[in-house]
């Protein structure tokens, strides 16, 4: 145990996912020999984040307006959704440049042992978009890309049942490609580019 200040650091940094105890003093030890403006920019970046990062209106991504600049380009087809757990897996999907929609974000995936049910998931307003044209264009696939682990596959499924009766509706899952009980963010972008290109009907 270190005192003061030092400790505090490395008991705030050890919270994070993925830092162990030894990680955490080796950064916080990194930052002590470190300038001071580095110091400031850290400090200003961790403050950014705090105050200035919201929610896009319509997918659910992380933005620093209130579009995220994927669903503010009028490019991008919105007849076609590409529903995912996280911003992360956005950029994930994004990185494949197969994919030329828009997304959904749902904030998690199902999981009833730590109380995540859907209420606690963007579901309700998944389907709203879907009930509703947007500048007069139906959607008319949603592509379900949650992870490949038993939670995503448990959300994958309970979002079938929810979207199976919209008429004209496809829905379809990322194609084989991507390692059971992996993580959406892992994938190299030339396997999850194919399995975006081969995704299935489920059903």
């Amino acid at each position: 145990m270190y005192e003061g200040p030092v400790q505090d650091l490395i008991d705030e940094l050890g919270k994070l996912p993925g830092v162990g105890p030894k990680s955490a003093q080796r950064i916080a030890f990194h930052l002590l020999g470190v300038e001071a403006p580095d110091i400031d920019r850290l400090q200003n970046a961790l403050a950014r984040i705090r105050d200035g990062v919201q929610f896009c209106t319509i997918c659910g991504t992380v933005s620093d307006k209130e579009l995220c600049r994927i669903c503010a380009d009028s490019r991008r087809d919105r007849s076609i959704i590409c529903v995912v757990e996280e911003p992360k897996d956005v950029q994930a999907v994004e990185r494949t440049r197969e994919f030329k929609g828009r997304y959904h974000v749902l904030g998690g995936a199902l999981d009833p042992l730590s109380g995540v049910g859907p209420d606690q998931l963007r579901v309700r307003e998944l389907l709203t978009r879907i009930g509703t044209q947007e500048d007069g264009v139906d959607v008319t696939e949603v592509i379900i890309a949650t992870d490949p682990n038993t939670e995503g596959e448990a959300t994958a499924t309970y979002l079938l049942r929810m979207l199976r009766d919209f008429p004209g509706l496809s829905v379809t899952r990322l194609a084989s490609g991507l390692p059971m009980g992996g993580d959406l963010e892992f994938a190299d972008e030339l396997t999850l580019g194919r399995a975006v290109a081969g995704r299935r009907v489920m059903g």
